[in-house]
């Protein structure tokens, strides 16, 4: 009997066993494949939507410059880049489908690369070879790193592959380790935006933080949305679920919030320190989103880790050089301070602006409103009073000044 059942038993483990290696959705090599695929889809979009902001910049400076009446949207330039953008965009969007989100953030440093080298292309001013590299060694050495960051991220990025079914993206969603991470970023987030509106702390880490925070559910929202379009594409239906939409609307919410942050940060600060340090913010909030929701790293050995963060480090200080480089544009400030004015009181102590009345006058000091003032900061002119008595032989000065006090 041993003899004769051995033989079915090992004919019913075949199905099992066959079973168990079609649970596996992807092979070594095909997610490398997957990996390469999502990397250089990202790589062109940055690279298209920088030069499609380059494009867009140019068209607004040449109808500066010259007397065409038209508007920006009526050149073909300005389409042109407009078409450019959303290609990058697409192909940026379509990358999270295919590579890890880990692997996919860091890579925006290509748009960073990218720009300064078309700074440095279209720039009019005649340089000679040693002050031409004297100049631009930061950006030179920034995009070297760059280059050498972008690609340890893409040989040693993750290679953690799951299919974006809704089933998965619902199991992630309510996963333990997500939970705790989005309540300490909830928590933070409104300590942060506490002191950015009822303090006034208009730093630009705590505005940046504040959009890195709310990039990165952007990016875990989008990679849930592009995976589940893609399964859907390659035959099993997503888009009827409610997880596709609850995604979507994070999605759109998130990106509106994040973009208001940035104008607001681009209001007080220069766009350089915007870049640098914006990349490095969010980066490090998407790869920590990435690696909680999506479990990036997990299975990952030692080596590959660390060879993974040195690429962020070294992408890290690339970006900071090449945006270091750029010229600090001087803000023209219509009024002349009173701390600059020897001899003059500090009118700055209680946030009053001194500025001159473009209304009436001309004269620089000139406050808005005087009335709520104390009657020395308003403005007074010196009487001019002629001398009548002196003895005939001498000669008298023509008009003398009276100075007053402040009981005056």
């Amino acid at each position: 009997m041993e003899g004769g059942n051995g033989p079915s038993l090992q004919l019913q483990q075949l199905p099992l066993a066959t079973a168990a290696v079609s649970v596996q959705p992807h092979t070594d090599s095909f997610s490398y494949k997957e990996n390469l695929i999502g990397a250089l889809l990202a790589i062109f979009g940055h690279l298209v939507s920088s030069i499609a902001l380059n494009l867009q910049k140019y068209s607004h400076i040449r109808l500066a410059g010259s007397k065409d009446p038209r508007a920006y949207f009526r050149t073909k330039t300005w389409w042109s880049g407009f078409v450019l953008l959303l290609l990058g965009e697409l192909a940026v969007f379509s990358s999270y489908a295919f590579a890890p989100l880990s692997l996919i953030v860091p890579l925006s440093a290509v748009s960073v690369v990218a720009s300064a080298i078309i700074g440095i292309i279209f720039i009019k001013e005649k340089w000679k070879p040693k002050e031409f590299l004297r100049r631009y060694v930061l950006s030179f050495v920034g995009c070297g790193l760059a280059v050498v960051g972008t690609y340890l991220l893409v040989t040693f990025g993750p290679n953690s592959h799951e299919k974006m079914t809704a089933e998965n993206i619902t199991r992630h969603l309510v996963s333990w380790p997500f939970l705790l991470y989005m309540l300490v970023e909830i928590i933070v987030f409104c300590l942060l935006l506490y002191f950015y509106k009822e303090r006034n702390a208009n730093y630009i880490v705590i505005i940046l933080l504040l959009v890195a925070l709310l990039g990165s559910m952007t990016v875990v929202t989008v990679k849930a949305v592009a995976g589940m379009i893609l399964v859907s594409i390659q035959g099993t239906l997503q888009l009827d679920s409610p997880i596709f939409y609850i995604m979507l609307v994070c999605m759109t919410a998130t990106a509106i919030y994040q973009a208001t942050f940035l104008a607001q940060a681009s209001q007080l600060y220069d766009s350089a320190q915007i870049s640098s340090i914006g990349y490095i913010l969010s980066t490090t909030a998407a790869i920590s989103a990435g690696a909680t929701f999506y479990l990036d790293f997990m299975g990952e050995d030692v080596l590959h880790i660390c060879m993974f963060a040195l690429g962020c480090l070294i992408a890290f200080l690339g970006v900071f050089l090449i945006t270091r480089n750029r010229k600090k544009p001087v803000p023209f400030e219509p009024y002349i301070s009173m701390d600059a004015m020897p001899g003059m009181q500090n009118m700055h102590d209680k946030g009053i602006a001194v500025q001159p009345d473009l209304k009436a006058s001309f004269s620089y000091g000139a406050l808005e409103n005087n009335d709520s003032m104390p009657e020395i900061y308003t403005p007074a002119t010196l009487p001019i009073v002629q001398e009548q008595h002196g003895p005939k032989g001498a000669s008298a000065p023509p008009y003398r000044v009276l100075e007053h006090s402040k009981k005056e």
